[in-house]
């Protein structure tokens, strides 16, 4: 809110300036006994009176009025690093990486639901995560983009599934740049999505410059959304660039993340960096 500005009382000066002309005077002075009238001669001893003018008076002085100060702006309150957990899996802001496994390994959110969005996969998300989710497909659309959810909810025993297929076609090393093992992913937490448009970049760093992938960069994070894996960073997360790959931490952490112009949540929260598994 704007400061409000005052103006000085404006200082009040009045000064009496009365004369009176010397006609006049004598006149009045006509109906005295010792009156001179002006045809005859004057009396010896007598003068004729001056007219005095009255003393000016002094204008009053104007009283010292102080602006009052202006209120101080209210401070916006420090962010709180500590608001939420980063261990406990059912917090918002829980950190899953290839250093900090959930706990439970196995651990399965209990507030899941499908959004009401399209979505491949038609898998679901955290009550919370669905809800921000359709928010955004919706603000999307109303901007003339279209995006989709592709992947959201896996299970401990669909992790080991896409897990194992990469390392049987790839080799491990390559499948732990580009898929968690089963208790580290993040698409377990259940506030994880991968989302796509309406083009031929689904699933590939591609989507970063179609319409979906750049309306997302600068809108996502209004809808509690960051970019998880973003590109150049593979040092500190682990994965390769994933444009399409978001988690839902909520409006506060997001816009905050984005407004110091942190990339990573490990770099945000001062955790080590994640690029390898530690066994």
């Amino acid at each position: 809110m704007p400061a409000l500005r005052f103006r000085s009382i404006a200082r009040v000066s009045a000064v009496a300036i009365a004369s009176v002309l010397a006609a006049g005077l004598l006149t009045s002075c006509a109906s005295e006994p010792d009156a001179i009238h002006p045809t005859a001669p004057a009396t010896k001893g007598k003068e004729t009176p001056k007219p005095v003018a009255p003393k000016a008076e002094d204008p009053p002085a104007s009283p010292e009025v102080s602006a009052p100060e202006e209120p101080a702006a209210p401070e916006s309150p420090a962010f709180d690093r500590a608001a939420h957990s980063l261990d406990d899996p059912n917090s918002i802001w829980v950190i899953a990486n290839k250093l900090r496994p959930l706990t439970p390994q196995t651990y399965t959110p209990g507030d899941l639901v499908v959004p009401n969005v399209r979505n491949t996969n038609g898998q679901p998300l955290r009550q919370v995560a669905a809800g921000a989710t359709e928010q955004m497909v919706a603000a999307a659309a109303a901007d003339g983009v279209a995006i989709h959810l592709v992947s959201a909810f896996r299970d401990y025993d669909t992790q080991v599934s896409i897990y194992g297929s990469f390392v049987a076609n790839q080799g491990q090393a390559f499948a732990d740049t580009t898929s968690a093992r089963p208790g580290h992913s993040e698409h377990q937490t259940g506030l994880t999505a991968d989302f796509a448009g309406d083009d031929a970049c689904t699933l590939d760093t591609c989507f970063a410059d179609t319409a979906a992938g750049q309306w997302l960069q600068k809108y996502a994070a209004d809808f509690g959304f960051t970019m998880r894996y973003p590109d150049g960073y593979e040092g500190i997360t682990g994965y390769f660039f994933e444009p399409w790959h978001y988690r839902y931490v909520g409006v506060e952490l997001a816009q905050e993340v984005k407004a110091q112009g942190m990339q990573t949540l490990e770099e945000f929260f001062g955790l080590p960096a994640a690029a390898d598994y530690a066994g």
